[in-house]
């Protein structure tokens, strides 16, 4: 074993599927989530003889938004190859995608770990199909293969190797996973596989030459993606170290085992044999066709945290808020027209709604109007809910389409601000605590406390607090 210093280097190539209702050269759909095997494919998808694509308009729209969400500008021309490969699950033999001329060229995106801005450089991303799926029954001596991916539209975002730790890279995924979803180019469903990430890993203990690298396939988590990247640093390192000699290869990741395992030689861009795609044409985009792509873009995740700053909330409950993009409209709209008190409530319940949570139908994103969120905050404030009842009238309101009040109204959850029935209950709290009573007149203030609690139990949690409290000081004369 050596004391060298080894430099570990990152790149990663990310497959976003597109958000399109057909496949990217056939008129196919492309949401095979629910679907049966095989059940969405065409003479297309099968590579029959004679079948010619036409290009998804849609798909290319979406990858002109994929660029300005990357801070770059869609590439005014771009063309298609065929990429040679021979697997069960890519009936023609080869892949329709991009190469010499990407649909995106450059770009970048910013990512903050342990406090500190750091820009990751974009290489290139271009468009291209996706082969099929090959599933192996447990048990058996036989694969199959369903070809419902089969020609579903992926831009392919290559990073630069400016990743320098496990951190950053997971930063990185996260980050382009957001802008990707928020600029409406993928669903971003990860557990379905709309985005995937290949890391590119190598170590070196010459901090101005990358080492040789291995790509680990397939990651489709964020927690994936840093532990990969951790395994896989540290076992380089020590086949470094140790002497050896890293090979160049392409491996998995065992989720279960928490390790990257060899599958097979890593292939060179001279072993698919690129060639163009005769069948279909460049693509040449005019600028009406990219001013209308921009003319659409959304806010994107910066533009949203520094809109949500106001908030006035740590930086995790913004990152925890954009985590859930169905409720950052809502949270925005009642900070437009309430302010940050009430928005920082609405927030607080939106994020505590469980999607999975029986109240919430199809158990989706919870969707609550602003204008009712708004009017909740205000019962606060106008003490006719504390904070504890408030939140149950918000779990209520996932499933009722009423206003605060009137569903505040049926769960008996309404304050009680009556003096006169306050009065009493303060009354027969302090005669039956007079000790307590007696330490509050003296100066110990804190005791109150006690006693707006005692008068609380009293009520059912249903009396104003603040006015109980107000109370007993003018009952004890304090």
């Amino acid at each position: 074993m050596n004391n060298k210093a080894y430099k570990p280097t990152i790149g990663i190539e990310t497959h976003v599927q597109l958000k399109t209702k057909t496949k990217l050269f056939a008129a196919v759909g492309n949401d095979a989530r629910s679907a049966g095997p095989n059940s969405l494919i065409s003479h297309i998808c099968a590579g029959l003889p004679g079948a010619l694509p036409v290009l998804n308009r849609e798909a290319v729209a979406i990858c002109v938004r994929a660029a300005f969400a990357l801070g770059t500008k869609p590439q005014k021309f771009s063309k298609f190859e065929r990429k040679h490969y021979f697997y069960p699950d890519l009936p023609k033999g080869y892949q329709i995608t991009q190469y010499e001329d990407p649909i995106i060229s450059g770009g970048q995106v910013v990512v903050t770990t342990g406090g500190k801005e750091k820009t990751i450089g974009i290489e290139r991303a271009h468009l291209e199909e996706d082969a099929g799926k090959n599933t192996h029954p447990p048990g058996t001596d036989y694969s199959l293969v369903d070809l419902n991916r089969a020609g579903t539209p992926l831009l392919e975002i290559v990073s630069r190797p400016d990743i320098g730790s496990p951190a950053e890279a997971k930063a990185y995924a996260r980050e382009l996973y957001l802008l990707m979803k928020y600029a409406g180019v993928t669903d971003g469903d990860l557990y379905h596989g709309h985005i995937r990430f290949d890391l590119n890993v190598s170590v070196s203990d010459n901090p101005q030459k990358p080492g040789i690298r291995t790509e680990i396939k397939n990651l489709n988590s964020f927690r994936s993606v840093e532990a990969a990247a951790q395994f896989e640093i540290k076992r380089q390192t020590e086949i470094l170290a140790g002497g050896g000699k890293v090979i160049q290869e392409t491996r998995g990741w065992d989720e279960a085992k928490q390790k990257t395992l060899p599958q097979r030689a890593k292939e060179e861009a001279e072993d698919y044999r690129y060639m163009p795609e005769p069948d279909v044409p460049p693509l040449e985009l005019d600028e009406s066709f990219v001013e209308e792509a921009r003319s659409k873009m959304p806010l994107l995740p910066g533009d949203i945290r520094r809109q949500l700053m106001k908030l006035e909330v740590t930086p995790q409950v913004i990152e925890d808020i954009l985590d859930r993009q169905s409720i950052v409209r809502p949270v925005m709209d009642v900070l437009e027209v309430a302010g940050a008190k009430d928005a920082r409530r609405a927030a607080f319940w939106l994020i505590s709604a469980d999607p999975a949570d029986e109240n919430i139908e199809g158990n989706l994103e919870p969707e609550v109007d602003s204008g009712r969120l708004v009017g909740l905050s205000k019962m606060i404030d106008d003490g006719k809910l504390n904070s504890s009842a408030a939140k149950k009238v918000f779990d209520k309101m996932l499933s009722s389409p009423e206003t605060p009040d009137k569903i505040a109204e049926k769960l008996n959850l309404l304050q009680v601000s009556d003096e006169k029935k306050l009065e009493k209950n303060v009354d027969d709290v302090i005669s039956k605590n007079p000790a307590v009573a007696e330490d509050i007149i003296a100066g110990q203030t804190k005791a109150i406390g006690f006693l707006v609690g005692q008068v609380m139990a009293a009520t059912k949690g249903q009396a104003n607090p603040a006015l109980v409290q107000e109370i007993i000081k003018r009952r004890l004369g304090v």
